[in-house]
């Protein structure tokens, strides 16, 4: 018997503007929407990430306070960092390290940057 991980779902108020955030600033794949748009697919590399209407909203005032996070890999720090400043992200602050820069999606759910090669 197997088991794996299948997809991440992420539960938002405005599943379109959640779409518009992965899709337009980080660089994710729309894969499908559903029920008019009130479900979204994305993917970001090999994973699959739903976004479905829900209420929660993250109140971490800090990456390490939450109680979990998205870890985007790349392969040159600097160029994603200044890429994703050019978006409208705005960092708020690094995991113990230069090295690991944190920002937050508009629903308050805590991001961490890291290029693998480095920090693995």
């Amino acid at each position: 018997m197997e088991i794996k991980t299948g997809h991440i779902e992420i539960f938002v108020n405005d599943p379109q503007k959640a779409k518009d955030f992965y899709v337009n600033k980080l660089g994710c794949e729309l894969i499908s929407e559903q029920s008019g748009g009130k479900i979204v697919w994305i993917r970001s590399g090999d994973m699959l990430i739903l976004f479905r209407p829900g209420k929660s909203k993250s109140t971490a005032d800090s990456y390490a306070r939450t109680n979990i996070a998205l870890v985007l890999y790349t392969d040159n720090l600097d160029k994603a960092i200044e890429h994703l400043k050019k978006k409208g992200i705005k960092f708020k602050g690094n995991d113990a390290s230069e090295k690991c820069p944190t920002f937050c999606d508009p629903f308050g759910n805590w991001m961490q940057l890291v290029n693998p090669d480095e920090h693995l």
